[in-house]
């Protein structure tokens, strides 16, 4: 039988993070655990960061014993403009310019429909989920794009692609994270910069849990799922990789949707 013959590149290294600086939100548990331990394995250095100083700590030292990438912790409200702000300036600090910013950490304070909505509730969605992200985005950009070199990935949700009677408010602010990453695509594209969203199906996450600790509610989300099982953290962590590593270095302004399979069908929540 003949061999395949021999690429001139090695495709393996395009996953390569070495050396390169994460900073991924709400990362001490859940998904951004997730991608935060996948990025350090594959050469990153990250900054774990969520609102408690202690989580972000024992998930940056249990990085730091397996080996790999360098993991810091710096606790942030990614709700408070000044904590982003200090977030982006202690990471630069700690790990030199930003390359990858993954802003997975999202609110979701309220479950039921529209109608019963607080305005405390929904603006509070907005500016975790939505106004935050631009605040980080804004803050790394310019660094980025003065190398010439830089992956944003912003954690949407398949809601953004959906109704929903009682997740709509969130849902609202998920697909407007998908258009910011279209609007910042083509700001930031002709410097070297991409920007791309992953949107997570129902992923088994202590932020999800309404929506899968019941096993009816869990059984009616999967009849929708080609799939058929609920998503898992590291799921989502091998699209980030994907997307922050050259492997993706033409793709940007697009969403990820990682879902089993559940948005193709007519199923599901």
């Amino acid at each position: 039988m003949a061999a395949f013959p021999q690429c001139e590149n090695d495709m393996s290294v395009n996953f390569d993070l070495q050396g390169r600086c994460a900073v991924i939100t709400g990362s001490s548990r859940g998904i951004g655990r997730a991608i935060a331990e996948s990025m350090a394995a594959a050469g990153a250095n990250v900054v774990i960061s969520s609102r408690k100083p202690e989580p972000c700590e024992q998930v940056a030292e249990a990085i730091n014993a397996r080996g790999g990438g360098r993991a810091v912790a710096i606790p942030a409200n990614i709700g408070d403009k000044r904590d982003v702000e200090q977030l982006i300036t202690a990471a630069t600090a700690e790990l030199g310019p930003v390359d990858i910013l993954v802003c997975n950490a999202a609110s979701n304070p309220y479950y039921g429909p529209m109608s019963g909505i607080s305005d405390t509730q929904f603006e509070k969605i907005l500016r975790n989920n939505v106004i935050a992200n631009n605040w980080l985005c804004s803050l790394v950009a310019p660094s980025m794009m003065e190398r010439r070199r830089g992956s944003i990935i912003l954690i949407s949700s398949m809601g953004g692609l959906r109704g929903s009677s009682t997740i709509g408010a969130y849902n609202i602010s998920k697909a407007a994270d998908m258009q910011m990453a279209r609007n910042l695509a083509v700001e930031y594209g002709s410097r070297g910069v991409r920007v791309n969203c992953i949107a997570p199906g129902l992923v088994k996450t202590d932020f999800a849990r309404a929506l899968w600790e019941d096993e009816a509610n869990l059984a009616s989300a999967l009849s929708g799922t080609p799939i058929s099982r609920i998503g898992e953290p590291d799921d989502i962590a091998g699209a980030a990789i994907f997307l922050a590593s050259d492997a993706s270095s033409y793709i940007t302004g697009q969403t990820l949707v990682v879902d089993g399979g559940a948005t193709i069908t007519l199923g599901g929540i």
